[in-house]
């Protein structure tokens, strides 16, 4: 079974700067894809980042420009480097990986909150 764990979310002022890092159980190239999806309250859960076994990388629009996602294989982890942050990026963000046999996994989730 896949775990994925969080980390790296809090609380920070709009304009500063986090860095999310998702650590998965078992070596990255086990997925087809990976990414980072948020929820807000009140609202659907939306895709933020993915990248790709093959390295492509597709960026919401919202954050295009702020936010970058990458990954280390040696040390199996996913990050999501998040700047110029703006009250509106205030979710629970959530890591995703889908594998080649088609198992969808998700971590726990991690806060981000935002003030103006």
């Amino acid at each position: 079974q896949v775990q994925l764990v969080e980390s790296g979310g809090g609380l920070v002022q709009a304009g500063g700067s986090l860095r999310l890092s998702c650590a998965a159980s078992v070596i990255l190239f086990t997925f087809d894809t990976m990414g980072w999806y948020r929820q807000a309250p009140g609202k659907q859960r939306e895709l933020v980042a993915r990248i790709t076994r093959g390295g492509i990388t597709n960026y919401a629009d919202s954050v295009k420009g702020r936010f970058t996602i990458s990954r280390d294989t040696t040390k199996k982890t996913m990050y999501l480097q998040m700047n110029t942050l703006k009250p509106e990026d205030t979710s629970v963000y959530y890591c995703n990986a889908f594998s080649f046999d088609g198992r969808d996994s998700w971590g726990q989730g991690t806060q981000v909150t935002v003030s103006s």
